[in-house]
């Protein structure tokens, strides 16, 4: 037992001696957020950055992330550029939520020989939507011996991998329930579009119509995760979203609501084996709740052998939690088998020491 513990303090001093050098694209919340913990953690360094073309090319990383200082490291819109004379070891990316709109950046950063760590919800569990194009990825990535891996707060973590950490001390598992029910207040317009935030009811109708409205992303994912992990094959998944309307106004750094106005998306999902529903997913999510009373929390609820109840008050904040997800996942997929992973292909998450003070 002392040798393993010997082995394990002996792999995260190699973490801190050892450098990490990261190469970040995209600098919007969630992005910015990644630059700014990693300045913080030994043994990782910010060497580059990639931006989308316009205003924010040329830039300083510091000065994007909202660090107060400059870290010397100009944004460019070309992720070869932003490494080219320089060793770079994976890339942080956060430009999206679909496989499919973001898979061509995936791709560019795989070609340069970078393990990817990426927030976009869809590649929590790339194969339900985009099986094609998560075989293509998968094999590039083997080909140039990389690793890629979805992750973030959820889908995974709070909806899917923290599930699976606690049927860990079941015999049985019959039927899983969960809920997230958070604050959507730290996310970008991306996310707030997606969402329905600032609409009316009508155009929240028609968004859901046209598909620029989706709610949650990330059901799907979080569900294919579980039962993947546990051995269950879902026949069907169904979800249900519909407006939550705001009875006062809100406003964020990102969006204005007024009375009437559409403050979030209950968003609901079933998943079905046999023609029963075996697990059942829950994430009412909206800006400012409390304004209305009501409380953020994140709940599991397992049928099995022992039952289990987890209860977390308030919410696992989801721009922070994000963040270090995936930053603290960065030693484990360096240390991963090339390919496409998911979170339950790795050891579980765990925070790195933050000992660096700028």
């Amino acid at each position: 037992m002392h040798e393993c513990i010997n082995r394990s303090i002996q792999g995260r001093e190699a973490f801190r001696v050892g450098v990490v050098r990261i190469l970040h694209w995209g600098t919007g919340e969630m992005g910015a957020g990644m630059v700014r913990l990693v300045q913080e953690i030994p043994g990782l360094r910010s060497v580059g950055a990639v931006v989308r073309p316009g205003p924010k090319e040329g830039r300083d990383l510091g000065e994007l992330a909202g660090l107060g200082r400059e870290l010397g490291i100009r944004a460019v819109a070309d992720p070869a550029a932003a490494v080219a004379g320089q060793k770079a070891d994976i890339a942080l990316h956060a430009t999206g939520s679909f496989t499919g709109q973001i898979y061509q950046q995936l791709k560019a950063l795989v070609e340069l020989g970078l393990d990817v760590i990426t927030v976009a919800e869809e590649m929590a569990f790339p194969w339900h939507h985009e099986p094609e194009l998560a075989a293509e990825l998968d094999g590039l990535a083997r080909e140039r011996g990389v690793s890629v891996l979805g992750t973030g707060i959820n889908p995974g973590f709070v909806l899917d991998t923290l599930i699976v950490a606690l049927t860990g001390a079941c015999w049985e598992v019959r039927r899983i329930r969960a809920a997230r029910i958070n604050d959507l207040s730290p996310f970008g317009p991306a996310v707030m579009k997606t969402q329905g935030v600032g609409t009316t009811p009508d155009e929240f109708r028609r968004g859901l119509a046209d598909g620029t409205i989706v709610g949650h992303v990330g059901f799907p994912e979080s569900m294919q995760l579980i039962a993947t992990a546990i051995g269950w094959k879902l026949e069907s998944i169904r979800e249900e979203r519909e407006p939550i309307i705001s009875r006062t106004r809100r406003q964020t750094r990102h969006v204005l609501i007024e009375p009437g106005m559409v403050a979030g998306c209950r968003h609901t999902a079933r998943g079905f084996v046999g023609g029963e529903v075996v697990i059942e997913l829950e994430h009412p999510q909206q800006v400012l709740p409390e304004l209305e009373g009501v409380e953020t929390g994140d709940y599991i609820w397992i049928d099995g052998v022992p039952p289990l109840n987890f209860a977390n008050k308030p919410e696992i904040p989801g721009g922070t939690g994000t963040i270090a997800v995936a930053v603290n996942a960065i030693p484990l997929v360096r240390e991963a088998r090339p390919g496409l992973l998911t979170m339950i292909d790795l050891p579980l998450p765990r925070a790195l020491a933050r000992e660096k003070r700028r």
